[in-house]
């Protein structure tokens, strides 16, 4: 009767040892699969090293060949412009010659309508594009000069860029990356665990926006070139496990 007590006793035992490890393993098995998310972000500012500025201008002639001589001619005053104010000669492209034909429409005395020629446009681009970025950018307002010299020149708004973000997008991503990793371990530290490995990592999109301006960031990534001065923001997303 002794024996077969203690066998009870010794089996009750084992039962609730069993269980005890079968709840532990549980526990543990669980608290492996919880993971932590986190959005570490980094920002910068810089300045554009790079200014890409075009100009249109055209002609009108009934001559085709007195139309190209005006515009060859409108060229060459441009180029001497351009280099009489510092920018140099490899920094000066000229667009191929667009030519294209004008009619004018008139009406008949029985309200037919004609379309008669009206002679030849033929329109070209120059585009320079510099490092010395104030100097080309105060160049582009003050370009208009050459109206008084009898060329119609539309001056475009300068596009700014840099020659340098592949580097700064790098360094912005490490940043980004160490940012997440902090914010993953201030969370798991207050939730009372310890931050496993890491599970899975996500980049976000580049977002580069005037400084100082209300543009809003943009599904596919943001890139202004219309300010000197720019903001880039990257996001990266951040898995881990928790021990």
């Amino acid at each position: 009767m002794g024996n077969k007590t203690i066998n009870i006793a010794i089996i009750a035992a084992a039962v609730v040892l069993g269980a005890f490890i079968l709840s532990s393993g549980w526990v543990k098995s669980k608290q492996q699969n919880q993971t932590i998310t986190v959005t570490g972000s980094a920002q910068q500012d810089f300045v554009s090293d790079l200014i890409v500025w075009s100009g249109y201008y055209s002609r009108n002639n009934y001559s085709l060949q007195e139309a190209n001589a005006q515009l060859k001619a409108d060229a060459e005053t441009i180029r001497k412009y351009l280099l009489k104010n510092g920018v140099k000669q490899n920094e000066i492209k000229f667009s191929a010659v667009s030519i294209q034909k004008n009619y004018k429409t008139i009406t008949n005395s029985d309200y037919s309508r004609t379309e008669t020629f009206d002679g030849y446009n033929l329109s070209q681009t120059v585009t320079v594009e510099s490092k010395n970025v104030d100097k080309l950018e105060s160049l582009s307002r003050e370009v208009t000069q050459l109206i008084d010299q009898g060329i119609e020149l539309t001056s475009e708004t300068p596009s700014y860029l840099y020659t340098k973000l592949a580097d700064l997008k790098h360094e912005l991503i490490s940043n980004a990356t160490k940012d997440a990793s902090s914010r993953a371990g201030k969370v798991a530290t207050n939730a009372g665990s310890g931050l496993g490995k890491l599970r899975k990592a996500d980049l976000g999109i580049f977002q580069i926006t005037g400084q100082n301006s209300t543009e809003d960031y943009t599904y596919g990534g943001a890139y202004n070139t219309s300010s000197k001065n720019k903001t880039i923001t990257v996001t990266v997303k951040l898995q881990f496990g928790i021990n």
